[in-house]
């Protein structure tokens, strides 16, 4: 039987998970890190990392980078596109731990508030490197669908 994450939350209080994706590397290694997510305790803030589901039904976990009024900016550690105007009612739980190769690292640790500052508080930076690293596939990709288009 399989239950949406909102029914295993709801039923246990939290939902252990193995990660699925790269959009939160370094963090958050894909198919090797469990993340461990339970109701938010507290009103969302900056560097909160909130499960969420769009509109089209996918769960995201990205980080909050900004709070507004009119919902959340958020973003992947590992990209540089931000997700603007997520709100409350999307918000299923928020991330409260993670275990990586055994151990558990909370987000209230050190090392892990240090990785948080540093990632996020350097976003532009951050952002602007991604971005030349993803150049020369987006050109790429741009110049395969010309070539496509020229044909018949």
């Amino acid at each position: 039987m399989n239950l949406s994450f909102e029914a295993v939350l709801a039923r246990e209080g939290q939902l252990v998970y193995t990660c699925v994706g790269a959009s939160m590397l370094p963090l958050l290694r894909q198919r090797r890190d469990l993340i461990v997510i339970e109701k938010p305790s507290k009103p969302l803030q900056r560097y909160d990392v909130p499960l969420y589901r769009r509109a089209d039904g996918k769960y995201v976990l990205h980080r909050i980078l900004a709070v507004r009024k009119d919902g959340y900016v958020l973003c992947g550690d590992n990209q540089w596109r931000r997700e603007r105007r997520v709100t409350d009612e999307q918000v299923i739980g928020v991330m409260t731990a993670v275990v990586r190769d055994g151990e558990t690292i909370f987000v209230t640790d050190k090392r892990y508030r240090l990785y948080v500052h540093l990632w996020c508080d350097l976003f532009w930076l951050r952002a602007a490197l991604l971005w030349c690293l993803s150049l020369p596939g987006r050109i790429k990709r741009k110049m395969q669908g010309s070539k496509d288009s020229d044909s018949f």
